[in-house]
């Protein structure tokens, strides 16, 4: 077995994060929404329907914490009816462009505002809030009525009785995906319900499901991070002691990171991919919120079920 010192080199050299900027259909007359992440993207489409136009700047199977945009994205951004965004620190390349719209009066939504945010797990080396609120869909709920509430406010000339239909059945949605996530985990006896991923990315949904996060193979929140010897000397005995039997892969980064983990170190896990941080292209497993939730809940109880 390689060094801890060895297995942190080989990691540092697998991470690749690729950053792509997203594209929409003129806008016409209609009033024009921006928003940041496409899972925001794909929840604020359902809620407003056509009657305003919604632009989302993430492509799917990028990473939130680094894409960019281009100039024609930000320039339109200035000139969006309403900005929605992930807040809590996540869009962390893009937050000049948020700050430039803020200061130029555009009408703004953090949805990481609405929610009641979560600290990340102990041992992650941050004091921040967790943004990746979205593993709950419970506090997504609570994303869809401001949604709404900003939309009827600041977005003028949609059909008010509409977008509050649409979001009523949007929110019934949720509360069926809450349902069944609630029953297919209770297979998942206590003592397998450990989670280890890329980086911290699952707080809301083991604070909602009874989960516990063992550790993560990049330190804090963010994907910029890098794991030191001691990380990945600390995760491995995590993972010993806890008898984790699979480590979870992130769509929106290479799996490298993990695979190389489970087998420079010797470990027998097995490594699944979850689709946590963005939406994939379609028929891919996650092109929607809803469906990415039902594919990660389908292959977090298969992979941790005996």
């Amino acid at each position: 077995m390689r060094s801890i010192r060895s297995l942190s080199l080989a990691l540092a050299a697998a991470v690749g994060l690729g950053a792509l900027s997203g594209c929409a259909a003129p806008a016409g007359d209609r009033p024009l929404i921006v928003v940041t992440t496409n899972i925001l993207g794909d929840v604020v489409g359902n809620i407003v329907g056509d009657q305003a136009e919604v632009l989302t700047l993430m492509r799917p199977n990028s990473d939130p914490h680094s894409f960019e945009i281009s100039a024609q994205e930000a320039a339109r951004i200035l000139r969006a009816d309403l900005v929605v965004s992930n807040g809590l620190g996540l869009e962390e390349g893009l937050q000049q462009q948020l700050d430039a719209a803020d200061t130029a009066g555009v009408a703004m939504l953090a949805a990481g505002t609405v929610i009641d945010p979560l600290p990340y797990a102990s041992g992650t080396g941050s004091d921040t809030a967790d943004p990746h609120f979205w593993t709950d869909p419970a506090r997504m709920v609570e994303v869809v009525e401001a949604v709404t509430a900003a939309v009827r406010t600041d977005v003028a000339g949609v059909d008010a009785a509409l977008i509050e239909a649409q979001a009523a059945a949007y929110t019934t949605e949720l509360q069926a995906l809450d349902a069944e996530m609630t029953t297919a985990f209770a297979t998942i006896g206590s003592e397998r319900r450990n989670l280890v991923t890329n980086h911290h990315v699952f707080g809301y949904l083991a604070d909602r499901f009874d989960f516990t996060v063992v550790g993560a193979v990049i330190p804090g929140g963010s994907t910029l991070a890098a794991p030191s010897a001691s990380d990945l000397q600390s995760l491995v005995d995590a993972i010993d002691t806890a008898g984790v039997a699979t480590i979870f892969a992130e769509s929106s980064q290479p799996d490298r990171l993990v695979q190389v983990l489970a087998d420079e170190a010797g470990l027998d896990v097995a490594v699944v991919e979850l689709f946590t941080e963005s939406l994939s292209e379609p028929g891919a497993g996650a092109d929607s919120y809803l469906t990415m939730m039902r594919t990660n809940t389908e292959r977090i109880t298969t992979g941790l079920s005996p």
